[in-house]
């Protein structure tokens, strides 16, 4: 374990107690920049940022919380404060919360979320279609297989079309790609559910546009694949209710 970082004391001009707080916090993410600390990472006890920062212990705690809520900073009980993995649940959980109070007057949030999915997948398609491999083509061809297994079922398949998104732009190499795609994935559902939309009317149409894009990306096929994933997502807009162009 990587020792814990000391702290110098930090000059801090007086300022109003509700105000306290967000120094504190402008500071530890200033640390956390400065020494280049990882996730994982042991940030300063509670005393050493108080006698640092020249605050009290109140202020410091608020301002954790803050971070914690963030994740940028992860508080282990009993054990200290350590640098968080900065995921992007904070995003998602703002973007279901706009979402969820926008759709109590009308749909056209949820549409807008749909829309930004469109938007990023679309544009991307032309770098992964030069940079899918046939291993990963076969892994997507396996996934459309076990959506059609689901769908003669009749069961849900949301966790594999996640999947199948997942991997098709894994081959990017970009790791914020599939963790910004996967949370407006879930941000959609979560509001699709809370408005009692969870079940795919024609789980086959599902599967044959999943089909299409493969097919098109097998053939090296730029525009055909632009097009069966602005189909797919014209069909999630369908299913949704949604009348926007491109989303429904």
């Amino acid at each position: 374990m990587s020792p814990v970082p000391t702290m110098t004391r930090m000059p801090m001009e007086p300022v109003r107690e509700r105000r306290v707080s967000g120094q504190v916090r402008r500071a530890v993410v200033q640390l956390i920049l400065e020494r280049g600390l990882r996730p994982g990472s042991p940030l300063p006890t509670e005393t050493e940022l108080m006698e640092a920062l020249g605050v009290s212990r109140n202020s410091v705690r608020e301002a954790l919380k803050a971070l914690q809520a963030l994740d940028i900073v992860e508080i282990r009980h009993g054990y200290g404060t350590y640098v968080g993995q900065a995921s992007l649940t904070p995003l998602a959980d703002g973007l279901t919360f706009r979402a969820l109070v926008g759709v109590r007057d009308d749909d056209h949030a949820l549409a807008e979320i749909l829309e930004v999915r469109e938007v990023l997948e679309e544009g991307l398609m032309r770098r992964v279609a030069g940079s899918l491999t046939d291993a990963e083509l076969c892994a997507l061809e396996e996934l459309v297989g076990r959506m059609e297994r689901a769908a003669g079922t009749g069961m849900a398949f949301p966790e594999l079309d996640r999947e199948f998104h997942e991997t098709l732009y894994r081959s990017l190499g970009n790791e914020l790609v599939p963790q910004l795609l996967g949370a407006f994935w879930h941000v959609f559902h979560r509001v699709a559910g809370a408005r009692g939309w969870s079940n795919d009317p024609a789980p086959d149409v599902t599967v044959r546009r999943h089909r299409d894009i493969v097919t098109a990306l097998r053939a090296r096929d730029v525009v055909r694949a632009q097009r069966a994933m602005a189909d797919h997502f014209r069909g999630i807009g369908e299913r949704a209710g949604q009348g926007m162009r491109g989303v429904g």
